[in-house]
């Protein structure tokens, strides 16, 4: 996907990607298999998957395809088999995956959105680390990076149960980074800030899009990230 004098920053990498069939991380699939990794695409809804697949093998690269609901936690477990069959090991795994609930007052929220938003936000995530640890351990440079927002660590109203899924991540993720340290896998969360997505449509319907910076914008950090040589450990990393 690239010239031959390009520098490819994810050359033979095996890179997993939840929520890859739009927003940010459409974005960040088409910019890993741009760099030269083998991307693994795991996303609801499969016609969106193969879109983005059609990109990629366009582009000259190449993708394996997994429509999954990650809160069906046995298929993430199948998953996690799946990949060590085929690759025998995982080098980045990227928790992109999403849900925003509906925002309002904390007491008026319906206990099965409640739900819903926790057990994607968050436990599906750890279901992610649970599966996906050993083979980031056989990698010689495994790297995980979990998308996180401000909301995570800064308290306002009316975000209820998708703000607390983002405390609670970003508490789960920087723990796992600390049992992590005397081990070559490096773990982080990236803050994107205000990135013109379709959950920010939904959370803010009259904000015109246009305003808002498009995925790609953030892609840098998710490489940066993503590479073998990174360091970084337990950051919470923000793109603003």
């Amino acid at each position: 996907m690239a010239g031959a004098s390009q520098v490819l920053r994810l050359e033979g990498r095996v890179a997993l990607i939840t929520g890859a069939s739009r927003g940010i991380g459409r974005a960040v699939a088409l910019r890993f298999a741009k760099e030269g990794a083998q991307v693994i695409l795991a996303a609801r809804t499969r016609g969106a998957l193969e879109e983005v697949d059609d990109e990629i093998r366009d582009a000259g690269g190449s993708a394996t395809l997994v429509p999954v609901n990650l809160t069906d936690y046995s298929k993430v477990d199948e998953m996690g088999a799946a990949v060590f069959e085929r690759f025998r090991r995982l080098d980045v795994l990227v928790g992109n995956a999403g849900m925003l609930g509906v925002p309002g007052p904390l007491p008026h929220l319906d206990p099965k959105v409640w739900a819903e938003v926790i057990d994607t936000n968050l436990t599906a995530n750890w279901r992610l680390i649970r599966s996906f640890d050993p083979l980031l351990r056989m990698s010689d440079s495994g790297r995980a990076i979990f998308v996180t927002s401000g909301l995570g660590s800064e308290p306002r109203a009316y975000w209820n149960a998708y703000a607390v899924s983002k405390a609670a991540l970003e508490m789960m993720v920087r723990g796992y980074a600390a049992e992590l340290a005397k081990t070559p896998v490096r773990v982080n969360l990236l803050d994107p800030g205000n990135v013109r997505t379709g959950m920010r449509a939904q959370a803010f319907p009259g904000e015109d899009p246009m305003t808002l910076a498009p995925p790609e914008t953030v892609t840098d950090l998710f490489v940066e990230l993503a590479e073998a040589g990174c360091q970084r450990q337990g950051e919470v990393v923000r793109a603003y």
